[in-house]
């Protein structure tokens, strides 16, 4: 640290990054659920389910996702007193500011380049947070520290004196990937403002090929206020309104969904009361939202989970960061609030959760959404009626793990399989076994592959594969051990297993978690900082 020239929020323990171990993901087939039928276009089935450690299942996801994740929404731990109480010096605020680094660094990888991530937080460790989130994305990527309003009651009219003022609302920091993203208009319904309404299709100035026949009426004089192309448009958009959605949202409602969810003004047009043809006057009843949320709370209470998140907040910040089919994340799942709203939304999602509340929380509201006997949150706001699925993973144990002698050896649960595709990901390649060609397990580029096997490869069997992969394409062999120089073939590269394990990650750490009880006990060394702002000088030629 004494080599740098700028503000940096600094902490004990700062320099201390895992080398995290990429896992890959099991998918169980029994807790795999999707709808009967589809029942929208904008169905998704390929959602995904993480059961296990938030930082090690962000790093499984980064080979296939990175910068593929649209929109990240996370309400981590906020740090609370009582769950640190048996530290002293401010040494919570260090283990939580380490865990938190490790955790944004990743998700960074996984946003898309013009994606938006918001990070739900309160007073405790809020101004960390802002520096911490300013040296992960950069300074010039923050857009707003966004205020919203907590669901919980005053209680302290019935005291005469008080330590301090209830606190009423938490913060959301959002950031982008990068500085020149720009944001969409974010509105919302004023509902002291002007509703739409219904007016006559015909218009006075005479153009006869604006005449044309709709519900059976064609205009002697005047002209239909549209083309016939547009009108006949406007005419199915409102027989679409009422067969699919008039039983659960309001024209208005309609209008507004669609506008802030595909980013247009549909036209609507219908055969009157009067057997007149009117047109839809759109309403004049949004406002444009600043950094202060009061009309939504944070929390919401459609189960019996301790911190539900509120299903209007998600639906507020998905709508405005996201189109139909693009990929939402929450690392911190709890009872899966983004998710559902995704879901209900026509976005994909992935959700990670370690707690047992994934099984007796998540999973079962997950699937009432996908039946469409969820009927509270946004459901009848966006007119959802079921369908989609999701797929349901946990993550593997580490490749390796210790004989009887101490020594590593590779986990008697990795099955031929497992360790090929383990070893494709550690190694960042595809994993893609070929059909035909069994030294084929996976690919970095067209002419670039993998082989993996936990045989002890001779000079005979290694001159083959040499002569098999020929000279304009290279072949990386993973194997138990091999009897020649590792450079004994031009087109082969030769790495044993697990030595290309331990010099690349470190393994058999199974938990990284915000759990208290997972974390160091041993107090700070005498001299040693507290969490501290220091402004430090780089050395000249540095």
């Amino acid at each position: 640290m004494a080599n740098k020239t700028k503000l940096e929020l600094t902490w004990i323990g700062k320099e201390n990054r895992p080398r995290l171990e990429p896992r890959i993901l099991l998918e169980n087939q029994e807790q795999f659920y999707h709808s009967a039928h589809r029942v929208t276009d904008h169905d998704f089935f390929d959602n995904r389910l993480i059961f296990g450690d938030n930082l090690l299942a962000i790093k499984a996801l980064e080979q296939e996702f990175s910068g593929k994740i649209k929109c990240i929404f996370i309400d981590p731990p906020y740090n609370t007193g009582a769950a640190f109480e048996h530290y002293d010096d401010g040494l919570e605020h260090s283990i939580w500011l380490g865990l938190m680094r490790d955790r944004l660094t990743c998700l960074c990888q996984l946003l898309a380049p013009d994606g938006l991530i918001f990070v739900q937080i309160d007073y405790r460790e809020g101004a960390r947070l802002k520096v911490l989130m300013d040296e992960v994305f950069g300074n010039l990527c923050f857009k707003n520290e966004i205020i919203v309003r907590r669901g919980t009651k005053n209680v302290q009219s019935q005291f005469e004196t008080i330590d301090a003022l209830s606190t009423g609302h938490d913060v959301i920091y959002l950031y982008a990937k990068s500085s020149s993203v720009r944001l969409q208009k974010l509105q919302a319904l004023d509902e002291e403002a002007e509703p739409g309404k219904w007016d006559t299709f015909w218009r006075g100035t005479d153009r006869p090929t604006m005449r044309y026949e709709i519900f059976g009426i064609r205009p002697d004089t005047g002209q239909w206020r549209w083309s016939e192309e547009r009108g006949y448009k406007a005419k199915r958009n409102f027989e679409r309104y009422c067969e699919e959605y008039a039983a659960s949202l309001t024209l208005d409602e309609y209008y507004g969904l669609k506008k802030q969810e595909e980013g247009v003004d549909l036209d609507f047009v219908r055969l009157g009361p009067d057997d007149t043809v009117q047109y839809y006057v759109s309403p004049r009843n949004y406002k444009i939202l600043s950094d202060v949320w009061m009309d939504v709370r944070t929390s919401g209470k459609l189960t019996n989970f301790a911190h539900e998140k509120h299903e209007e907040l998600l639906e507020r910040i998905v709508r405005w960061s996201t189109r139909l089919g693009d990929w939402v994340l929450d690392s911190f799942a709890g009872s899966g609030t983004t998710g559902a709203v995704a879901h209900k939304m026509g976005r994909r999602w992935i959700m990670v959760e370690l707690g047992e509340h994934c099984h007796t929380h998540i999973i079962p509201r997950l699937k009432k959404v996908i039946d469409g006997e969820d009927k509270g949150g946004i459901t009848e706001a966006v007119g959802w009626k079921g369908g989609g699925g999701f797929r349901y993973y946990r993550l593997a144990s580490s490749l390796l793990e210790q004989d009887q002698f101490g020594n590593p050896v590779i986990s008697k649960q990795y099955n031929a399989a497992m360790v090929a595709e383990a070893m494709c990901k550690l190694m960042v390649f595809t994993y893609a076994p070929s059909e035909t060609i069994y030294w084929q397990h996976g690919h970095s580029t067209e002419h670039d592959f993998i082989y993996v096997t936990t045989q002890t490869l001779t000079r005979e069997q290694l001159a083959k594969l040499s002569e098999e992969v020929g000279e304009k394409r290279s072949l990386l062999i993973c194997c138990g051990a091999f009897r020649v120089k590792s450079d004994a073939f031009p087109n082969l590269m030769l790495k044993k297993i697990p030595k290309a394990v331990l010099s690349r990650c470190e393994w058999g750490k199974d938990d990284y978690s915000l759990r208290v009880e997972n974390l160091p006990k041993a107090p700070p060394k005498a001299g040693q900082r507290e969490l501290e702002f220091d402004i430090i000088k780089e050395k000249p030629g540095q």
